[in-house]
């Protein structure tokens, strides 16, 4: 099987998180490998 790099990108209140949760579980429910990151700027972090 050939690797697959998928990256979903944007900023608060886009979905990305929902979207990134929906295609991982369906890529998982395929028997691909999945591996979800999130990453929280200063601004969520109250900087």
């Amino acid at each position: 099987m050939t690797t697959k790099n998928i990256m979903i990108v944007g900023v608060g209140g886009q979905g990305t998180l929902l979207t990134s949760r929906i295609l991982g579980g369906l890529m998982a429910d395929a028997g691909y490998d999945v591996k979800i990151s999130e990453v929280h700027g200063m601004a969520q972090r109250g900087g």
